[in-house]
């Protein structure tokens, strides 16, 4: 009986070699085409307490605004220190009526750097010529800049600050400021603020609360669309308008004014 050619070859078995090799082949090539393809382990956020200058390097700009207003003062009287990032700048952009009016005369200096964080504030207070001013009261707020963070990361920063800030000067009264309410991260700069305000011990640091201050406006556009505001902020949901430092200068006066007069 004759049988098909194609049928005489599937017919002859493997050679034990070949058999072996395939044996040893099939896990690999199983193993292989199961395993997912590897990713890159997510970038950890930077440190909110070790002091950190990169963000000067490629923008020496603000840096140099704050150096030339500290060489102009040196020698002179500072009562009061703003320290933080451009909320703080702003004082003098959208707060310069009040800021001119009400602070420049009892010799305030504003410390503040647009985008900085915790930890570039740590840096300048470190590396700036601070050292020999002796004000009676540090305002403070800083940590909106860091969204990468946990709100526990965010308040060691913040408390790194205000430790730093007394230990440069002798005797100073701290008013710890509120994260303010706003849009790009609002849950959690208000979990920061639960913490935060247990920093303070009305005895060298007092805490102070904007929050209750800015309220939510909503409104609707003639299209129907609505936007969430807060009370006193631009329409970036961020940064204070001229209302907004209003806002501020009239909670912080009477505990201001008390500081600087020694109580």
């Amino acid at each position: 009986m004759k049988f098909p050619i194609l049928a005489l070859i599937l017919a002859i078995p493997l050679g034990a070699d070949a058999q072996s090799a395939t044996n040893a082949l099939a896990p690999s090539l199983a193993t292989n085409s199961a395993q997912a393809p590897t990713m890159p382990p997510p970038r950890k956020a930077a440190s909110t307490t070790t002091p950190d200058n990169s963000p000067y390097t490629g923008s020496p700009g603000p840096m140099l605004k704050v150096e030339t207003t500290l060489a102009a003062i040196q020698g002179k009287p500072c009562d009061i220190i703003f320290i933080g990032a451009s909320i703080i700048a702003g004082w003098q952009g959208a707060g310069a009526a009040i800021w001119q009016k009400d602070y420049l005369p009892r010799h305030a200096l504003n410390f503040g750097v647009p985008g900085d964080k915790t930890q570039n504030v740590l840096w300048r207070l470190d590396n700036m010529n601070v050292k020999e001013l002796r004000p009676k009261v540090a305002v403070i707020m800083i940590g909106a800049n860091n969204t990468a963070n946990t709100p526990r990361e965010i308040a060691d920063g913040i408390q790194a600050v205000v430790n730093k800030a007394r230990s440069i000067f002798p005797g100073v009264k701290v008013i710890l400021v509120s994260l303010t309410p706003n849009r790009r991260g609002n849950d959690k700069m208000m979990a920061v603020d639960a913490i935060i305000k247990g920093f303070a011990d009305d005895q060298s640091v007092y805490w102070l609360d904007l929050v209750p201050l800015m309220p939510p406006i909503i409104t609707t556009t003639p299209s129907g669309k609505t936007d969430t505001n807060w009370k006193g902020l631009k329409a970036d949901h961020l940064h204070p308008n001229a209302s907004g430092y209003q806002i501020w200068h009239d909670a912080m006066e009477p505990l201001l004014s008390k500081l600087l007069a020694g109580g």
